[in-house]
């Protein structure tokens, strides 16, 4: 099945189209009307070179937060750490420092200076978030996403120090859960989400989740007239 290719209209084709690797569309732009359609209907986009690749994969990689596994050695650090969490305190550091702090295995990033730009236009817009961890006045780990309705959907996160960014997400995660947040979209797998207890689930699942938890099943009810 060929990929599709987004002209300037807003519109997506069926997640159902999708390549095995969870390919969807490419093409488009990052402004905020196309970013919002997407992540409503379980799309997200990627950089590959001069490229927007758009993907919504099967089956999806998802954090439900009661299910959050925290380690005997995790909570003796967040007892008795001196790091100092907050949230959305520096959100262009965090997401700079996602686009720039080096990672093990990867010659590079996904975040462009597009990428960058779009979501800090989210954020200011109320969309986007960010969890930081200070140790004194240094940022030295934190995370970022978005959050629509009863739903984070996480894009990156970095850490300059053994466990930071681990912090950073325990500690944004229990937060979000008193927030009542039930899903946290962590979208493909990585083993320091599966340690936390991410977890796979089919995407007609998680796009049956998204309607309920994002308000979009009851609008579509109010716009037939039920």
């Amino acid at each position: 099945m060929a990929v599709s290719v987004l002209s300037d209209k807003l519109v997506f084709p069926p997640v159902r189209e999708a390549e095995p690797d969870g390919l969807l569309a490419i093409g488009g732009d990052l402004s905020v009307p196309r970013l919002l359609l997407a992540y409503r209907q379980g799309i997200f986009p990627w950089y590959e070179g001069d490229y927007i690749l758009w993907w919504s994969p099967d089956p999806r990689f998802v954090l439900f937060p009661e299910e959050l596994r925290v380690s005997r050695s995790m909570r003796t650090l967040l007892r008795r750490t001196a790091w100092r969490f907050t949230v959305n305190q520096a959100f262009s550091q965090v997401i700079r420092a996602c686009r720039t702090v080096p990672r093990a295995g990867q010659d590079g990033t996904w975040i462009t200076g597009e990428m960058e730009q779009a979501y800090i236009q989210l954020h200011e817009l109320g969309i986007a978030h960010s969890a930081e961890v200070w140790q004194e006045d240094q940022l030295v780990g934190g995370l970022y996403g978005l959050r629509l309705g009863r739903v984070f959907f996480g894009e990156s996160m970095f850490s300059l120090r053994a466990n930071a960014s681990k912090l950073a997400f325990v500690r944004y995660v229990h937060q979000l859960q008193a927030e009542q947040v039930a899903l946290i979209d962590c979208q493909v797998y990585t083993a320091h989400l599966d340690s936390l207890g991410a977890r796979m689930i089919a995407r007609s699942r998680f796009l049956e989740l998204l309607r309920e938890l994002t308000g979009e099943a009851e609008s579509a009810r109010g716009r037939s007239g039920h």
